[in-house]
């Protein structure tokens, strides 16, 4: 039986926790061919075996990005990302906007004024108020949290 039916669990644990390499054909390098321990289909241990191959052993960045089936920009990116935050920044981000991206500042005055002028508005009408305004389509729920979080005391963010 070959690894990769014997690992669906494994295969279903990376695809969770985002780390599932969707190229793993494109590793090409010997020890991921040759050894078990290794495995192409797990990103995080591809990326960090393609910058100790450049860093420890002194291969060329063009290499060994081709030998481990990325591009010379994925190399420099986790370069920058495993400096930055050490191994857990090779764990791919979530996909998705980061935070309310239509609820700018500007749409926040304009939502902070009608609720000064008229503290009983709904959500609902909030959003109806920044579709008329602005054309933007925001759940009311998105605003509910956009004015909680603009409430809270903002906090000085946590040091290593």
């Amino acid at each position: 039986m070959s690894r990769r039916k014997r690992n669906d669990s494994k295969v279903d644990a990376l695809r969770a926790s985002r780390t599932l390499n969707p190229h793993p054909e494109a590793v090409i390098d010997e020890v991921f061919v040759s050894e078990d321990f290794f495995d192409a289909r797990d990103v995080v241990q591809v990326k960090y075996e393609m910058l100790r191959r450049v860093n420890e052993e002194g291969a060329s960045v063009s290499s060994a990005a081709a030998a481990f089936g990325l591009s010379r920009q994925s190399f420099y990116q986790a370069a920058a990302a495993i400096q930055a935050g050490g191994l857990p920044a090779l764990v791919p981000a979530k996909p998705g906007p980061r935070g309310a991206h239509k609820l700018t500042g500007e749409v926040l005055d304009h939502l902070r004024s009608l609720l000064t002028a008229d503290p009983a508005l709904r959500p609902a009408q909030l959003a109806e108020s920044v579709l008329q305004r602005f054309g933007l389509r925001v759940h009311p729920r998105s605003i509910e949290r956009a004015l909680k979080r603009d409430q809270e005391p903002h906090r000085s963010p946590k040091r290593p």
